[in-house]
């Protein structure tokens, strides 16, 4: 469904996005320096066990506050590079690749968890590695992670020892230094749990029904019009991102203004959301706790746009319950 290239390898790991980056970190970072490049939670979360953690010595911090991309060209070729493709908390991915040299001596890393199967990745040789869970953009069950090899990052594992004890669940290799193929070939670390497989298998089932990869992409990208053009012609919602060719079509985020227009505070878009909560119309659509206050509205393939059309509906209720308050 991917288009992968032929030499790249796929496999399962535990413990979602989170354990496939972790141990990718691990394994690998160390060799050279690593340029972290974060703006929203989990892509902070990478920056500080990389120094707290692994207490890299050679590491360069390029960040941004929520809603903003960082300047990206200040990564160095030379260097690892770690990044996430699109920031699930704050609305805002990276619009493409053209920034990565194809002559790189570094390793990219590539946090894709919201981003794989909602927009476009191409080319994928620009990517070492990659991953993402399940639960989000084919909507499948959590715990496990997905773990897509380069042969460039598969050199780097035979030949890196890093300087760290690494636990079972986080080594690659075999004892003799070389790579632990059985992972690519559904010889699991641990058992994963037989029901999430069946789930994703009929979640990929699923995609291939409707057309593939670029009816996954369309679908996300007519998701994110829907709210696209209701935002154009409110005056009350805005983008957390203000570029536009930097936002999310998939982990969509708002800030919200009061009738004043002043940013509204985070008690009444606390009764926004809940207004629509007791109402049945949806749910969690808070802002991730550590961004502002605002709203996070998921538009992956999963999604239908009459249903998010339905949505703005309620949303324009709800706003005018709390206006009035």
């Amino acid at each position: 469904i991917l288009g992968l290239p032929d030499d790249y390898l796929v496999g399962i790991v535990p413990a979602s996005d989170t354990g496939a980056v972790e141990m990718v970190m691990w394994s690998m970072l160390g060799e050279r320096p690593v340029d972290i490049c974060h703006w929203e939670s989990f892509g902070t979360t990478w920056y500080s066990d990389a120094v707290k953690e692994l207490k890299l010595e050679k590491v360069t911090n390029i960040k941004a506050e929520f809603g903003v991309l960082p300047d990206l060209s200040k990564t160095d070729a030379s260097h690892d590079i770690l990044f996430t493709m699109n920031g699930t908390t704050s609305g805002v991915r990276v619009p493409s690749l053209d920034w990565i040299p194809a002559d790189r001596t570094g390793l990219t890393i590539c946090d894709a968890t919201s981003a794989i199967f909602g927009f476009d990745m191409l080319p994928w040789e620009k990517l070492d590695v990659v991953t993402y869970s399940w639960q989000k953009v084919l909507g499948g069950e959590g715990a496990h992670g997905m773990l897509i090899l380069g042969p460039r990052a598969v050199a780097r594992l035979e030949s890196y020892k890093p300087p760290r004890p690494l636990p079972k669940i986080f080594r690659l290799c075999k004892g003799d230094g070389t790579l632990n193929g059985g992972i690519f070939k559904g010889e699991t670390i641990n058992t994963p749990s037989m029901m999430c497989v069946e789930d994703y298998l009929d979640a990929l089932r699923w995609a291939k029904s409707i057309g593939g990869l670029p009816a996954l992409l369309a679908k996300s990208a007519a998701n994110f019009k829907v709210l696209a053009d209701f935002e154009a012609k409110t005056g009350w919602l805005e983008f957390l991102c203000a570029v536009p060719e930097h936002r999310s079509n998939t982990s969509v985020c708002f800030k919200m203004k009061a009738p004043s227009g002043e940013p509204m505070g985070s008690d009444a878009v606390a009764k926004f959301r809940k207004l629509l909560e007791q109402k049945g119309v949806c749910f969690d659509i808070g802002a991730y706790r550590d961004a502002p206050p605002g709203l996070r509205i998921w538009c992956g393939a999963t999604i239908e746009a009459s249903d998010l059309q339905a949505l703005t509906g309620w949303m324009e209720w709800a706003y005018a319950q709390v206006a009035a308050a």
